[in-house]
């Protein structure tokens, strides 16, 4: 399922600012929308400290970070206070935006088999087209190279 091309879906999500937003509400600034497994997990946590570590040279570029997990509002809070994240995290608790951008998946870990987040990451244009994507994220280096992406704007 590749989104390359495509606008983005307007689902309205519940945020760790204690508003709602939709990705619509960023029109007029790119936005580096990653989604995570899980908060407090070694890798997502990485991911996002890495993301925070950026933050500014994100936000040079007019593109703002936006993290997703299907955890709820209070374990987003816990996560952003324990790491000083400057940045939104969406609780997708139903699945909602992971559905609608293909990286519900099922997993296997360990033997069992269950549904969650497969680890992603969609640089969207100011117009709110989806202008790269990433699946399977490994997160060694990779918020780096979506930095490079956009100065470059290398999209596609």
């Amino acid at each position: 399922m590749e989104l390359i091309g495509t606008t983005v879906p307007d689902v309205a999500l519940p945020a760790s600012n204690g508003t709602t937003v939709k990705l619509s509400d960023f029109r007029g600034k790119q936005i580096v929308l990653y989604f995570y497994p899980k908060d407090m997990t070694p890798g997502c946590t990485t991911q996002a400290c890495d993301f925070r570590d950026q933050y500014e040279s994100f936000a040079d570029l007019n593109a703002v970070i936006i993290g997703v997990s299907t955890d709820p509002l209070n374990r987003h809070e816990k996560f952003i206070e324990k790491h000083g994240l400057p940045f939104l995290l969406l609780a997708d608790v139903e699945h909602e935006l992971a559905d609608a951008f293909g990286v519900w998946k099922l997993k296997k870990n360990f033997g069992k088999e269950y549904y969650g987040i497969e680890r992603s990451t969609f640089i969207i244009s100011e117009t709110g087209m989806v202008v790269k994507e990433w699946r399977k994220v490994s997160v060694k280096g990779h918020v780096q190279e979506a930095l490079q992406v956009l100065k470059e704007k290398t999209f596609a």
